[in-house]
């Protein structure tokens, strides 16, 4: 069953209810189903998790976190909450500001876009900000908000579990760049443009043929994205590239003054999909001094087999659409004739699409390890970090939830990584670089 809307990658999970009705549950059996390690190797990976701050870059709130079944302070329905924080000894996370792109969350999706959808959009934002905020506020001796590096491991060292605010997609800010004065003001520190579909600001690595996108619209950057990067230096806010076009990342690595990262990427060169980064990209964001935080999410893991190509080309035959040509048409509905589809044909074939690859198996902790190996390999460890897109469809056997950080230590460890290998891919890096971009920040933010 589904444990978030995300996992549908572009949000049609809403269209689809006979899954969303699987909203946030997830695979509890496969707790029990993980990697065996030694009892040598997870007594090292136990006490190595006690001492190291761990920093997980991209976790979602679901819109109906703290409702019963989902509240913060219990181990409860979701991939993250406090509890399972404290048994995985996780430091602290990135928990996400996140809005839709232009999609209507109303009950007549999907329909194209409409006026509404930006204060809708609006909306979703301050409702995850509340949610984030109010966790902090609720259960202060359990967790607080880290607005710089010292904060994080001031509240590491009590106990308590830091919360780093960030942000994804520019959509809802509309064409207002001082809306990053105002969310840098509120404890923003982490911004990334892009989520699927262009927007004013950037192009996305997944442009939406149902909303007239095109690839590379913009060639990258407008003038407001580009004004964006420079203002984000000043702010001390780190820069967020995860799910921008090539061209994009291109653009901001080659503009920006402070290190940057990717909050939530995988690797093209192990699955061969636009949403991954290149070799090229994860050179440039380490030539900005900056980290690539490797996103267990499965299917940017390892490439879809046989079967599943197999049923997803009977359902492109069936809704008139040619053998796959590529992995990108095969995540999402990503063909340009979709942009003239009804939008009724548009809700079954992405239901049906969805449907199917949810049916995949699923990544193991050892194809998310072996992301990792690779990226250490093209730009080695001090550039590399972790993430889990917890909540937003990510989570592999294994670590499929924040109490399981453990066993990601214990498999870095058989992998040959050295304890301050670990400690830099757990945290080391990622608040190395935060440090940097708040040193070059010219603009106080602390709220």
């Amino acid at each position: 069953m589904l444990r978030s809307r995300k996992l549908l990658l572009t949000g049609i999970a809403l269209f689809v209810p006979a899954l969303a009705a699987g909203l946030f549950f997830g695979q509890k059996h496969l707790l029990e189903e993980g990697p065996a390690y030694p009892p040598k190797v997870m007594k090292h990976a136990n006490e190595l998790q006690e001492r190291i701050l761990s920093f997980d870059s991209h976790i979602n709130v679901p819109i109906d976190y703290g409702t019963p079944g989902f509240e913060a302070d219990k181990d409860s329905g979701t991939q993250f909450d406090l509890p399972k924080a404290a048994r995985g000894r996780l430091s602290g996370a990135a928990l996400t500001v996140f809005a839709w792109p232009e999609l209507w969350n109303g009950p007549n999706a999907p329909h194209h876009p409409t006026p509404a959808f930006l204060p809708e959009a609006q909306k979703e934002q301050e409702t995850r900000y509340r949610i984030i905020t109010g966790i902090a506020r609720d259960f202060p001796n359990q967790a607080a908000i880290a607005y710089t590096p010292e904060d994080f491991k001031r509240l590491a060292g009590e106990g308590k579990f830091a919360i780093v605010i960030s942000m994804l997609n520019a959509y809802p800010l509309g064409n207002d760049i001082n809306r990053l004065d105002h969310w840098a003001a509120r404890g923003m520190r982490i911004f990334g443009f892009s989520y699927v579909a262009n927007n004013d600001w950037a192009d996305s690595s997944r442009p939406m043929p149902f909303y007239n996108d095109t690839p590379d619209a913009l060639g990258g950057l407008s003038d407001i994205g580009r004004q964006a990067v420079g203002r984000l230096n000043e702010l001390g806010v780190v820069i967020d590239v995860s799910q921008m076009s090539r061209k994009a990342v291109e653009e901001v690595t080659r503009l920006t003054r402070a290190p940057v990262i990717a909050s939530h990427s995988a690797v093209r060169g192990l699955v061969d999909i636009d949403r991954n980064l290149s070799d090229q990209e994860l050179k440039a964001i380490k030539d900005t001094g900056g980290v690539v935080q490797v996103v267990a999410f499965p299917t940017y893991l390892k490439p879809l087999t046989q079967k599943t190509r197999e049923r997803l080309n009977e359902l492109r035959a069936q809704h008139g659409l040619q053998p796959l040509e590529n992995l990108n048409q095969a995540l999402m509905p990503a063909d340009p004739v979709i942009a003239i589809w009804p939008e009724q044909k548009f809700g079954e074939y992405a239901g049906a699409l969805y449907g199917i690859l949810e049916e995949e198996p699923k990544a193991t902790l050892r194809d998310y390890v072996d992301a990792i190996d690779y990226t250490v390999k093209k730009v080695g460890i001090d550039h590399v970090g972790i993430s889990s897109d917890f909540n937003d469809g990510g989570g592999v056997i294994g670590w499929d939830n924040a109490g399981e950080a453990r066993n990601l230590t214990a498999e870095l460890i058989t992998r040959g990584y050295s304890d301050q290998d670990i400690a830099k891919l757990w945290g080391g890096n990622f608040l190395r670089v935060w440090g940097e971009v708040q040193r070059l920040g010219t603009v106080a933010t602390h709220p």
